[in-house]
C-alpha cells in the first residue's frame, strides 16, 4: 500500500517553538523549521499531513507553514500525556493506513540525492512492513534517544530486524540488551526522529498508555517493543544524519549541516575560517 499521510508531533511542553524558528535551508532561504519538515514528508510522496499541536498553536503553525504547499490537518493534544499520546491523537486522521511520523524537533540532511524520509518510505512500501530509521550514535547520547536491538538482515549493510525496543537506556542496560553485531564498540542503533508505522500502533499505544500500565511509562518505545512481537518490524540505517535542535546547541548544529549541504557552502566556510582565526577574549 502506498504511503501518504504523514503525522508530525509538535505539542511537548519543551518542543512546541522549535518548529517555528527560522533557519536557511540547503537553498539559501529562510523557512521555518516546520516548513523544511513538511518539505521532508512532501519529497517522500506525502499527500496530507496531520500537526499534533498544543491548545492554540494551530494559527501559528499554519503561517509558519503557509508557503510549504502541503495539505495539512492541525489536531490538538489537549492534555500534555506525553509523546506517544500526541501521535494517538491522529488516530482518526491515519484511519487504517500506515503512516509516515516525523518529530518535530528534529530537522535530517540526507547524503546523496534522495531525502532521508524518501528512503524510509520506499523501503517500507516495499517491505510492507513497519520501519524505524536509525541511526548509530554513541553512548553518551543514549539519555536522548529510543535504542533497538536485533539482527542485521542478510545480505543487507543497513536493515535490521528489530527484537527489543528500549526508551532512553543506560549504558548498561544497553550493552546487556541492544548490542548489534557490526557496530563499532560502544555504539548503538538510536532512533532519527522518523518512521513508518502501522495503524495497528494505536493499539499498542493504547495499550501502554492506560492508567498504571507499563510501570507508569507510556513510551512509543513501549509501543513498538509491542508491534515487534507480534508483526515484521525492521530499522533501517538511514543515508543521512539527524539533528535534534531541542538539545543545546541543536539548533546551531542543524543551521550549519544545512548550510554546509547546500549552495552556500563555501562562503559558510570561509565565514568559520575567519571565526575561529579570531583571538579569544574575555578570559583574564
Amino acid at each position: 500500500m502506498a504511503i501518504v499521510k504523514a503525522v508530525v508531533t509538535a505539542a511537548g511542553p519543551d518542543q512546541r517553538s522549535l518548529p517555528l524558528q527560522g533557519l536557511i535551508d540547503r537553498d539559501g532561504e529562510l523557512k521555518t523549521a516546520l516548513h523544511i519538515i513538511l518539505e521532508e514528508a512532501l519529497s517522500a510522496g506525502i499527500e496530507e499531513t496531520c500537526v499534533v499541536v498544543h491548545p492554540g498553536d494551530a494559527a501559528a503553525y499554519a503561517r509558519a507553514a503557509e508557503h510549504v504547499g502541503a495539505r495539512l490537518t492541525f489536531v490538538e493534544q489537549a492534555e500534555p500525556r506525553g509523546y506517544a499520546h500526541a501521535i494517538a491523537c491522529a488516530r482518526e486522521f491515519v484511519g487504517d493506513e500506515p503512516f509516515l511520523h516525523l518529530v518535530g524537533d528534529h530537522l535530517w540532511v540526507a547524503h546523496g540525492e534522495r531525502s532521508c524520509a524518501q528512503q524510509l518510505v520506499a523501503l517500507a512500501e516495499a517491505e510492507s512492513a513497519a520501519v524505524s530509521a536509525v541511526q548509530a550514535t554513541r553512548e553518551t547520547m543514549l539519555p536522548f534517544y529510543g535504542t533497538v536491538g536485533g539482527r542485521r538482515v542478510a545480505g543487507s549493510s543497513d536493515l535490521y530486524v528489530v527484537e527489543r525496543v528500549r526508551e532512553k537506556p543506560t549504558p548498561t542496560e544497553a550493552e546487556q540488551e541492544l548490542i548489534v553485531p557490526g557496530l563499532r564498540a560502544g555504539h548503538y542503533l538510536c532512533f532519527f526522529g522518523m518512521h513508518v508505522l502501522p495503524p495497528t500502533i494505536m493499539d499498542h499505544i493504547g495499550d501502554v498508555t492506560k492508567d498504571g500500565a507499563n510501570g507508569g511509562d507510556p513510551s512509543l518505545s513501549s509501543a513498538l517493543s509491542a508491534l515487534a512481537e507480534r508483526e515484521t518490524y525492521l530499522a533501517h540505517q538511514a543515508a543521512g544524519l539527524r539533528y535534534n535542535i531541542g538539545v543545546k546547541y541543536g539548533l546551531l548544529q542543524a543551521q550549519l549541516a544545512l548550510a554546509l549541504a547546500g549552495k552556500d557552502r563555501d562562503f559558510v566556510l570561509t565565514q568559520l575560517v575567519e571565526l575561529l582565526a579570531q583571538p579569544e577574549s574575555g578570559h583574564a
